[in-house]
């Protein structure tokens, strides 16, 4: 079992020591439920009176805390929480260096091109042409397409699959599941479709008889991926059809995220689980999308927008924005209308109440 230093774990944290820097631990706890070897995680004050409850020793605690009336032999002490824990896990994850070796189950064409210091896990196949940067991690039963670009020190989680004409930048973190490259969801019929006539009439389906026969438009404009970029689990980044889809550099995407065609997300956004985005919409830098926002196709959303869960968002949004609800307004707008519409029963039924007759006073002449 690995075993970490108080000293050392302060040090990736750039936090101070006091106590006995020298105790080890065998990993992070919740306070409650710490074993004595074990470092309770209570940066908080209002996570401390949890100490008591378990046995830690050790812990991470907020910058002024009182660690010996606490009574812990060793504390580390955090002025920013969360980014604390970003540093704690990194420290503690010992979980993404594999033996640095190419399985012999592996099938690589002749002609890729494998960094050093790479691993190569089991039945990964790698295409002609494909060029892996040093220092990656391809992990078990991914697929690497003829001419893929992956830069060093990226981490394909096992069954990743990374298509043709994809063009990835350093330090990519694909969790299990993901496509980067597949075919862009575009079809065409040879007369004009329903859809078409919806487009243009916002109402009218109908198609006049004419061929809905369903053609596939091909995509073969391919990824390009900026640098530090972590897609989540079964996620997907579709091809463009001519011009490639482009995600900058920084930017996270959670798991079950759906990016399509020609679709340009800028850097250090933020898109969280279930989030689509059509094709051909622009994404500016340091957008933030919750949970379950939907982008329609062929619109812009400017730099540093924040769209709350579940919004629908239908039209062009400026930058600097913070928007919510269906069809996605301006947060202060979506919450007077949602508080109109919570009244809107009350004031039906006090509009449907008889209403006592009032007689005219008489008139003064």
């Amino acid at each position: 079992m690995t075993r970490y230093k108080i000293n050392d774990i302060a040090k990736a944290l750039s936090a101070t020591v006091v106590g006995d820097g020298d105790f080890l631990v065998s990993g992070a706890c919740e306070p409650a439920d710490a074993a004595p070897d074990q470092l309770a995680v209570a940066m908080d004050p209002r996570y401390g009176a949890q100490l008591s409850k378990g046995q830690a020793r050790a812990a991470v605690l907020w910058q002024d805390a009182d660690w010996q009336g606490l009574g812990l032999v060793a504390a580390i002490l955090v002025g920013r929480p969360r980014l604390a824990m970003a540093a704690l896990t990194r420290h503690l994850d010992d979980t993404s260096n594999p033996p640095r070796e190419i399985h012999p189950t592996a099938i690589i064409d002749p002609s890729a091109q494998i960094g050093a210091n790479c691993s190569i896990g089991p039945y990964v196949v790698v295409g002609a042409g494909a060029n892996i940067g040093e220092n990656s991690i391809i992990g078990a039963q991914s697929t690497i397409a003829d001419g893929a670009v992956l830069g060093g020190d990226c981490v394909l989680q096992p069954g990743c699959h990374v298509g043709r004409n994809v063009h990835i930048g350093n330090r990519l973190i694909a969790h299990s599941g993901v496509v980067i490259g597949g075919d862009g969801f575009s079809f065409v019929t040879a007369e004009k479709s329903s859809v078409e006539t919806v487009r243009e009439t916002l109402g009218d389906a109908s198609a006049d008889g004419n061929d809905q026969t369903w053609l596939k438009i091909h995509s073969i404009g391919g990824v390009v991926i900026g640098d530090d970029v972590e897609i989540g689990a079964n996620s997907s980044v579709d091809a463009g059809t001519i011009r490639p889809t482009r995600v900058g550099s920084g930017t996270k995407i959670d798991a079950l995220v759906q990016v399509g065609h020609n679709v340009i997300v800028g850097r250090n956004c933020l898109l969280c689980a279930h989030v689509a985005v059509g094709g051909s919409a622009t994404l500016g830098n340091g957008v933030v999308l919750g949970g379950q926002a939907g982008v329609a196709d062929n619109i812009t959303i400017g730099d540093g927008v924040i769209a709350g869960g579940a919004s629908k968002i239908l039209s062009n949004v400026p930058a600097g924005r913070a928007i919510l609800g269906y069809p996605a307004v301006k947060i202060q707008t979506h919450i007077e209308s949602y508080k109109a519409l919570r009244r809107l029963p009350r004031f039906m039924r006090d509009f449907a109440a008889p209403k006592k007759p009032v007689s005219k006073p008489p008139r003064k002449d």
